[in-house]
Order: C-alpha cells, then structure tokens, then sequence
C-alpha cells in the first residue's frame, strides 16, 4: 500500500521521485548516519557539560536565595560579602549556559544539514565546516566562563575581601 502510494506521488511530481530515488539508497542512508555520528557524540557531551553547569548553578540561585530572603538589617557582613561573589559567580555561570546552548544550537544544525547534503545537488560542505567551527569556538567560551567561575568558587568568598 505505501509503495503503490509512493508511486502515485512520484508519478505526480517529479521532484518528489527525484527525492525518493536519492533517499532510496541504504547504503547513501549508511553513510550519512556514519557521518552524523561525530556531531552526534559532541552533542552529547554538551549535554553532559550543561547538566554539571546547571547543577552548580542551581546551588548558586539558591543559596542567592537564601541570603536575599534574610532582611537587610539581619544579614550579616559575611552574608552580604558571599552574595556579591555568588552575583559574579551567576553571572559566569549564565555566559556558561547561553555559550553552551548556543553551541548544542549549532552542532544540531550541523546534524541536520549532514543529511541534507547528501541528498542535494548544492555543495554546502564549507557551511558546514564552518558551522563545525563556530561551535567549537562556542563551545570553548562556554567551557572558559565555566573555568573562571569554577576559578572564583574554589577562592571562595573570603579571598575576594583580600
């Protein structure tokens, strides 16, 4: 039933069996799986590098919490000191994130353009390689905020009065 309808609409437009004759292949399927893999893996290992940054993050927002629910005249100097650090240590974590997200963003794209190459006739292979690189550029400033924040955690709050 689904051949005889594939038929049908191949018969009806030809673009639509030119696509089907270029994605008919299984071998051409194979290899663009194979492809995708390394892409793939990447974008798992984002996955795996945003959940530790999320992680922290959530401690971060919620200690910030915590202080900022003591009223002003009660916190005491040592509090409003480790807020001011856990503002900055905020603000590293969410370049962290936006570089991060915006590097998984690219390195989907790029998964998706992979299949749509071997099936067009238009050669987008630099696009690619240069999509390649920009989420390896993000994906190293996201990586680098983490760094600094990771840097100014392990000073701890005290070291920033110094």
């Amino acid at each position: 039933m689904l051949p005889d309808f594939l038929a049908a609409a191949a018969a009806q437009a030809p673009f639509g069996l030119e696509i089907i004759e270029r994605t008919a292949s299984t071998p051409r399927v194979q290899q663009v799986v194979q492809l995708s893999l390394a892409p793939a893996f990447l974008l798992s290992g984002i996955g795996a590098i945003m959940n530790v940054i999320m992680s922290r993050m959530i401690w971060i927002a919620k200690r910030i919490e915590t202080i900022e629910d003591k009223m002003e005249e009660h916190r005491t100097p040592r509090q409003t000191r480790e807020l001011g650090w856990l503002m900055r240590r905020r603000k590293l974590m969410q370049g962290a994130i936006m570089f991060s997200s915006a590097a998984a963003v690219i390195i989907s794209l790029v998964i998706g353009l992979l299949f749509v190459a071997a099936y067009i006739t238009a050669q987008i292979g630099t696009l690619i390689a240069l999509l390649w690189v920009l989420t390896m550029a993000l994906l190293v400033t996201g990586l680098a905020f983490f760094l600094r924040e990771t840097r100014l955690a392990a000073r701890g709050a005290r070291a920033e009065e110094d």
